[in-house]
């Protein structure tokens, strides 16, 4: 594992209260591959230069969503992937994930991929953006 693997998985764990690593990996994972559904082109793309290479690989697997998801059935799918989870728990992986990544991106690339989301994402990445 990397050291800029350790601390990115070291990050969600913490904010995510995680007991282990292997819980904040697999939130982390599910996360990132319906995150990368929703992102297209040059911001996908510059999101994924940096994320760790093993997260970037999954935020790039070629699975498009049709159209994106609001952020609540955001949640929802995310419940649906990880299992025993609920809509309450998957709202704590999101947020431990996505604000994870907010820091990793920095605010201009933010932005950019809140433009590709709906409205109510900011939110899930811990950035609330004035209404």
């Amino acid at each position: 594992m990397t050291l800029r693997h350790k601390a990115f998985l070291d990050d969600v764990k913490e904010r995510g209260e995680y007991g282990t690593a292997q819980e904040a990996q697999r939130a982390a994972r599910v996360v990132l591959a319906l995150l990368g559904a929703h992102l297209v082109g040059e911001v996908r793309a510059q999101l994924a230069a940096r994320l760790p290479e093993e997260f970037a690989l999954i935020l790039l697997n070629p699975l498009q969503s049709a159209e994106p998801l609001p952020p609540e059935r955001f949640v929802r799918a995310t419940a649906a992937w990880i299992e025993g989870a609920t809509e309450q728990t998957a709202t704590w992986d999101v947020s431990a994930v996505l604000s994870t990544v907010a820091d990793t991106t920095g605010e201009d690339l933010l932005g950019q991929i809140l433009l590709q989301l709906p409205a109510g994402y900011d939110l899930l990445f811990g950035r609330p953006q004035p209404t």
